[in-house]
């Protein structure tokens, strides 16, 4: 996405999102906060899924409130630090679901 290679938190700047990733988990270093992620994606998800079984498209509205709310809450009030969405908005994006998939494998502890 245009604009994500720029000067990231920090003054670092990332010209990739392997690049990227590693700063992303070090400011996901709280298990509460990587908690309050997963329970957002989980969340994200069942909104997308009831939108599909109920067809209720209303309930995609639900879907970044959960995800971006669960999230910054992790970040203001537990890791204590500005979230990555404000600087690099498609590669924590990717993040948020590559460290969910990590979750899920058990390669990143909750």
């Amino acid at each position: 996405m245009a604009g994500d290679n720029r000067s990231g938190s920090h003054g670092r700047e990332f010209g990739s999102f392997s690049e990227f990733y590693p700063f992303y988990l070090s400011e996901h270093s709280e298990p509460l906060n990587r908690r309050l992620h997963f329970a957002g994606c989980v969340l994200v998800l069942a909104a997308i899924l009831c939108a599909i079984i109920f067809r209720e498209w209303l309930f995609l509205l639900l879907a970044p409130v959960f995800g971006y709310g669960f999230a910054w809450i992790g970040h203001f009030f537990i890791e204590k630090n500005r979230p990555a969405t404000f600087t690099h908005p498609l590669w924590s994006l990717m993040g948020d679901w590559a460290m969910f998939g990590e979750i899920i494998s058990g390669k990143i502890k909750l």
